[in-house]
């Protein structure tokens, strides 16, 4: 077994939450469900074989295909069996991708983390011009992109002047780099600064958004930039 796995069943206890999903030993192995659904009877709750949740984790509940598997929107009204240890590994890493293993890192006296300046320092192309967003600015960019409303994973990396995440905020995933969608959130908070399009009030947030399309005034992570900025600003003032 490998050594994450070994620390993780270690730890599991009779139950653990990770993300959205309760894991619980049943018998010699283990079963899975949301945790909105805790508290269901098992009878309840259709019974998923663990290769459908690959499948369950790609949409949410209103359609929309989920590009950030740590988002808070995965599907409840469900279960899922795992015979052993090999099954529960699948069904996890169908869930939550490399999340034990990224938890057991993370753990380490030095954990493998790279911090926002770090990470854009070695970007190229369209993407070099995330290096040019100012401390304060990044700052908000990552606490709009990676606020609790859409993503779970608790941040451990960071940029001069914004703390990481507390455990209470988010769940036990870590994060320990900056992820694809946070490149692109900010590469276009760059092009909003050139632009200056953010200087007024921020828009309506729109929940029917695509959660990527940072093109669209009222996408949530881009009024909460706004937001963000606007609260900076005030701090800044006071």
């Amino acid at each position: 077994m490998n050594p994450d796995w070994t620390a993780f069943l270690a730890v599991l206890g009779p139950e653990i939450v990770l993300g959205q999903v309760v894991i619980r030993r049943a018998g010699g192995g283990f079963e899975l469900r949301h945790a909105a659904d805790r508290a269901a009877s098992a009878d309840s709750l259709p019974l998923l074989p663990p290769r459908d949740l690959r499948s369950l984790a790609q949409w949410s509940a209103a359609g929309a295909f989920r590009p950030l598997k740590s988002a808070p929107n995965l599907r409840r009204g469900w279960r899922a069996l795992a015979p052993d240890q090999p099954a529960l590994e699948l069904c996890v890493n169908h869930l939550y991708p490399g999340a034990v293993a990224d938890w057991f890192a993370a753990r380490a006296e030095a954990p493998p983390v790279t911090s926002y300046r770090q990470f854009t320092a070695r970007q190229s192309g369209m993407y070099r011009i995330s290096t040019l967003l100012d401390d304060n600015i990044a700052g908000a960019a990552i606490r709009a992109c990676c606020h609790p409303d859409f993503c779970l994973k608790r941040r451990l990396w960071t940029v001069q002047g914004l703390a990481p995440d507390s455990p209470a905020q988010k769940s036990i995933i870590p994060c320990l780099e900056p992820c694809a969608i946070m490149l692109e959130f900010a590469r276009k908070a760059a092009r909003w600064q050139q632009e200056e399009e953010n200087a007024g009030p921020a828009p309506a947030a729109d929940p029917g958004a695509a959660e990527t399309d940072f093109d669209a005034p009222g996408n949530p992570r881009r009024v909460r930039f706004v937001l963000e900025k606007q609260r900076g600003a005030d701090i800044v003032r006071e």
